[in-house]
């Protein structure tokens, strides 16, 4: 009977040591799903930051973007415009000084700029039209705008006409990726994808030749 007795003792006793040694080991478990319950939590939290610094940045910039109604202003060019640039004249240049001013103002980029110019040697020769063709006749303008572009005394102001197409040219997304008159074709839907391509080393040049001119564009109210 004691040897028995000392046999429970001994099995008692390695039990208690047996869960003495798994307890730390249970704890061990639970305090690491608890560290990474909290690191998911964190991560939740940083993400969520993140995303909505994202949206205020993006809130914050359509805000500060320039906006400009084009029936409210128009332009007019001082200073020495030169004579000729590619064949181009006087008149003309003015007209092309005007809308790189335009483009100016909204901030847009250079080579925007220079499109809008190349456009509009596409569509008028730089000469503010008051008439359409067979395709639209109720074009008018540097940009032969249609009647859903906007007023007609709009269409038919060098900067308001100009603030027209900058402002459909702004939704290009990918614009800064394809062809200069692709992107203008885009604006203008032209029969011809392609029909201001040769115009585009000429729209360089005047832009060029225009922005090194001491030359001051004035807006003011229409």
């Amino acid at each position: 009977m004691p040897t028995a007795s000392r046999a429970r003792s001994r099995a008692s006793a390695r039990g208690r040591g047996s869960g003495a040694r798994r307890r730390p080991a249970s704890r061990s478990a639970a305090a690491r799903a608890r560290l990474a319950a909290q690191e998911r939590r964190r991560v939740g939290i940083a993400t969520g930051i993140v995303a909505a610094a994202t949206v205020a940045i993006a809130v914050l910039a359509w805000v500060l973007q320039p906006r400009i109604e084009p029936w409210e202003q128009t332009a007019t060019v001082s200073g020495a415009v030169p004579s000729s640039v590619a064949g181009w004249d006087r008149e003309q240049l003015t007209n092309a000084a005007i809308i790189l001013q335009a483009g100016s103002d909204l901030g847009l980029s250079d080579r925007d700029r220079t499109i809008a110019v190349m456009a509009a040697m596409g569509e008028s020769s730089l000469t503010v039209v008051d008439f359409g063709d067979q395709a639209g006749p109720d074009s008018r303008g540097l940009f032969q705008q249609r009647t859903g572009w906007g007023p007609y005394e709009v269409r038919m102001d060098a900067y308001g006409s100009a603030v027209l197409f900058y402002q459909a040219l702004d939704d290009v997304a990918e614009r800064d990726g394809m062809p200069p008159t692709l992107v203008a074709h885009t604006v203008q839907v032209n029969q011809d994808p392609y029909h201001y391509e040769p115009y585009w080393d000429d729209a360089v040049a005047v832009v060029a030749a225009l922005d090194a001119a001491p030359i001051d564009v004035v807006v003011e109210p229409a």
